[in-house]
């Protein structure tokens, strides 16, 4: 039996690098205060040896597990059968990598998954969470709030307890269904109908607003069937729609899934896509809107961007706490003064889209929501990514 080569150590690295061994702690823990020259040459060292440090001993230095909790408020069965959480999960994980960080997956489902991410979180596992795809009433916001966690959430919160600001990236939803509606409006449809999303997050909200916005006041009896952003939520709501308003000619489903639901409803019924009935969705996730038939007419949202600029967020808050000293919690999980975080020039809401916001002193986006076609809006807590257009076949 071959033996086991002893791991090389951090007097080992000192030695070949001819420097102390607490010099040689401190470039290994990104300390500042060592000359350029001489953290070249440790970090030659490290190389050359193979050397891996200790992560347990380096967070007793640090103060950090370089560990990230990303909680999903779903079912696994949803996590990994939409393309939207795979995408988002996509950016997250690009970012933390990029800066030598783990991601922890956690996903809640019922009351002992909640209780049991509480404790995780609460159990000094990860230096902060990346929090999305909240439902109304949701304890996940309290139990990150109970653990004192830094926190970047994914989405517009609407926290029905009066709680604190918080950092969140979001998309404009809301305009977004409203350049949608505008679009179908444009072709000359007017018996447009939606399928929502569930009303209990804001994104669907948001969209069903859009929605609304547009639609003519005192058109008559609102054409809306709840759906539940998957594609068989589509389908039923689809036969609902076509049961109660038989003379529709356009439909603005809440997401792709859904509108390829409505797709296979229309094909079944005999409605021509898009003779008889247009149809937009939201997303563009190309899995989706690429392979239905027709080619789906979508709102594109930059839902890998989102992760990754969540990620760098919450990086970015670790990293001025550690500098600082002023890491800890405010609120539900901001980790630095909202009021700061943010250019104080920057333009509030989902209205201003395209406004450059920028998070101080640094770019907001460094190509992030470029596919959108404009910069991030900036609130005093939040991003909001722009949305645009994309025309396919079904309109």
């Amino acid at each position: 039996m071959t033996a086991t080569a002893p791991r090389p150590t951090l007097e080992a690295v000192a030695e070949r690098a001819g420097v102390s061994r607490a010099t040689v702690s401190r470039v290994v823990n990104g300390a500042q205060g060592v000359r350029e020259s001489l953290a070249e040459r440790v970090r030659r060292a490290v190389e050359e040896l193979g050397y891996v440090p200790n992560q347990a001993a380096r967070s007793l230095v640090t103060r950090r597990h370089q560990a990230v909790a990303v909680v999903a408020a779903e079912p696994e069965t949803r996590v990994f059968a939409d393309p939207y959480f795979a995408q988002q999960l996509r950016g997250i994980s690009k970012e933390l990598t990029a800066h030598d960080n783990q991601l922890v997956l956690l996903l809640t489902e019922g009351r002992e998954d909640h209780a049991r991410v509480g404790r995780y979180l609460a159990g000094g596992h990860v230096d902060g969470a990346l929090v999305f795809s909240l439902h109304l009433h949701d304890p996940l916001p309290g139990l990150v709030r109970g653990a004192g966690l830094p926190t970047v959430f994914g989405g517009r919160p609407d926290w029905d307890d009066g709680g604190d600001d918080v950092v969140y990236v979001d998309s404009d939803n809301r305009g977004g269904a409203r350049a949608a509606v505008r679009h179908l409006a444009g072709l000359g449809r007017d018996r447009i109908a939606h399928i929502t999303g569930p009303l209990d997050q804001t994104s669907a909200a948001d969209r069903l607003a859009g929605f609304r916005d547009v639609r003519a006041p005192g058109a008559g009896p609102e054409p809306v069937a709840h759906g539940d952003f998957t594609s068989h939520g589509g389908e039923r709501a689809m036969r609902e729609l076509l049961d109660r308003c038989p003379g529709l000619d356009a439909v603005f489903a809440a997401n792709d899934l859904t509108a390829a639901g409505a797709l296979r409803v229309l094909r079944e019924r005999g409605r021509r896509v898009p003779d008889d009935v247009a149809v937009v969705g939201f997303d563009d996730m190309l899995p989706v809107a690429e392979q239905t038939d027709p080619p789906l007419t979508t709102v594109r949202q930059d839902i890998e961007g989102m992760g990754r600029l969540m990620a760098r967020l919450l990086l970015r808050g670790l990293d001025d706490g550690a500098a600082g000293d002023a890491g800890t919690s405010r609120g539900a999980g901001t980790t630095w003064d909202a009021g700061t975080a943010w250019d104080a020039g920057a333009t509030r809401g989902a209205e201003t889209a395209r406004a450059v916001g920028t998070i101080e002193g640094v770019a907001a986006i460094d190509g992030v929501g470029a596919a959108g076609g404009g910069a991030p809006a900036a609130t005093t807590s939040g991003v909001i990514l722009p949305t645009t257009l994309i025309r396919r076949a079904t309109t």
